[in-house]
């Protein structure tokens, strides 16, 4: 069997710390918190009316 590949930091690509897994320092892992905090990753969704209710449109 194969050996198991090393996780790496999706930040930076460096191998993940044990104690900060999946990244490889405390920096990293908090900039990831702050992106997700700060709604830096987000999905498109369906576009609101001016009335602030879903107006059932697809996005595309």
């Amino acid at each position: 069997m194969p050996a198991a590949k090393p996780i790496e930091c999706p930040i930076c690509g460096k191998p993940a710390a044990a104690e900060t897994t999946p990244f490889c320092c405390s920096r990293h892992r908090d900039r990831d918190l702050l992106q997700w905090l700060g709604e830096g990753y987000r999905i498109p969704g369906r576009p609101i009316g001016t009335d602030g209710l879903d107006t059932g449109e697809d996005p595309d």
